[in-house]
C-alpha cells in the first residue's frame, strides 16, 4: 500500500512539474512574440482533458497577459489580440465555467491601436527580463538593425555560460542592432566598460532608448560604462581602434550581405593589429548561416588578410526561444 501511494505521489509531482514546465513555456515564448504554432497547445489540450477546472488557463493567462512585463512593456496588440483568442478557443472547448478575466483580457486588446512598434521580452535565468523596443517590420527605414536575430540570441546565451571572457573587461559590440547581446552581458557578466555600436542612426537611437529601458546609465565619454557609438567600418582607423583599447570585441549577425565582408574583415583586421603587440583583444563573431556561399567568402577572405579563426562549443543550456534547427556558428578570430 506504501509502495503504491508512493507511486502516487510521484505521479503528482511529475504531472505538477510538467504543467510548470509548460506554463514556462507558454510566458517564454509569449514574451519573445514566438509564432503561435510554436506554443505547447496539443499539451495544454491534454491538460485540460484531464481537468475540468480553469486553474491552468488562468495561471498561464497571469504569466502572459497579466503580468507586470506585458503591462510595461507588451507585445503587439495583434498578437495579444490572437494569442488570447487562440487561449479562449483551447478553454470553450472544455466543460469548465466561462473565465471572465479571459475576457476580459480580449477586450481590453480588441479595440486597442497598433503601435509602429512592439516590445519583445527575454527572461534571463535570474528572473529579471530583458525588454527591447522593436520595430513591427523586418527591414524598417531602411535598415535591418532594428529586429533581434537569432545569432544575437545565440550569441547571448554563449556569453551568459561564459561570463569570464566580459566580467571586468572593456567590451566593443560591432553592429549592435536593438541591443540584445549587450544588455544580456551588461546585466549578467559584469564588463568593466561596455560600448554598443552600429552606424544607421535609427539603430543608435533605438540602441539608447533600449539600454535605458533596461537601467542601463548610457553616456558618453571613455570614463562612462556603457556607451552607444556611432562606428563606421570603412572608416575607422588602426589608431583610434588602439586608443579604445578593448579588451574583447563581438559582433552578431554582420555576414549576411557579401557586399560589406571586404570592409568587415578590413575593420577586423585593424581591431586585431592594433592589438597584437599588447595584449590581444578576443574576436568572437556569431553568424547565422543562411547562405554557405557568403559565409565561405567570408572566411576566405579572414584568411586572405592573415586572420585564423577557431570554431567555438556554442552554448549548451536552451535560454531564449528561437528555431535550434537554425545553423548558428561562433568563431573565434586571431592572427
Amino acid at each position: 500500500m506504501n509502495i503504491s501511494n508512493d507511486k502516487i505521489g510521484e505521479d503528482d509531482k511529475r504531472s505538477v512539474r510538467d504543467s510548470q514546465d509548460m506554463i514556462l513555456t507558454f510566458q517564454v515564448s509569449f514574451f519573445a512574440m514566438c509564432r503561435l504554432s510554436s506554443f505547447p497547445w496539443s499539451t495544454l489540450e491534454m491538460k485540460l482533458q484531464c481537468n475540468d477546472s480553469s486553474d491552468i488557463i488562468l495561471e498561464i493567462l497571469k504569466k502572459t497577459c497579466l503580468h507586470s512585463i506585458c503591462r510595461k512593456t507588451p507585445p503587439s496588440v495583434k498578437y495579444r489580440r490572437i494569442f488570447l483568442s487562440e487561449l479562449i478557443k483551447r478553454h470553450e472547448a472544455t466543460t469548465a465555467e466561462p473565465l471572465d478575466d479571459l475576457y476580459d483580457a480580449l477586450g481590453e486588446v480588441v479595440g486597442a491601436e497598433e503601435e509602429p512598434v512592439c516590445y519583445k521580452s527575454y527572461l534571463l535565468p535570474s528572473g529579471d527580463a530583458v525588454s527591447l523596443s522593436e520595430s513591427m517590420a523586418l527591414i524598417s527605414e531602411g535598415t535591418t538593425g532594428l529586429v533581434t536575430w537569432e545569432a544575437a540570441l545565440f550569441m547571448a546565451e554563449w556569453a551568459l555560460e561564459n561570463p569570464q571572457i566580459f566580467a571586468d573587461r572593456t567590451v566593443l559590440e560591432l553592429g549592435s542592432g536593438v541591443g540584445l547581446t549587450g544588455v544580456a552581458v551588461c546585466r549578467s557578466c559584469a564588463p568593466r566598460r561596455y560600448v554598443f555600436s552600429d552606424c544607421h542612426p535609427s539603430v543608435l537611437q533605438q540602441l539608447r532608448n533600449n539600454a535605458r529601458l533596461n537601467g542601463l546609465q548610457v553616456g558618453s565619454g571613455p570614463h562612462a560604462t556603457v556607451t552607444v557609438e556611432e562606428l563606421d567600418w570603412a572608416a575607422v582607423t588602426v589608431k583610434q581602434m588602439r586608443e579604445l583599447s578593448f579588451d574583447t570585441i563581438i559582433a552578431s549577425d554582420v555576414v549576411y550581405d557579401p557586399e560589406i565582408i571586404s570592409c568587415l574583415v578590413g575593420l577586423l583586421s585593424k581591431i586585431l593589429n592594433c592589438t597584437v603587440k599588447g595584449s590581444c583583444a578576443n574576436v568572437y563573431i556569431s553568424s547565422t548561416i543562411r547562405n554557405p556561399d557568403t559565409y565561405s567568402c567570408f572566411k576566405t577572405q579572414l584568411e586572405s588578410s592573415g586572420i585564423k579563426h577557431q570554431v567555438i562549443n556554442g552554448p549548451v543550456k536552451p535560454i531564449f526561444p528561437y528555431n535550434r534547427n537554425t545553423s548558428i556558428e561562433i568563431i573565434k578570430l586571431y592572427l
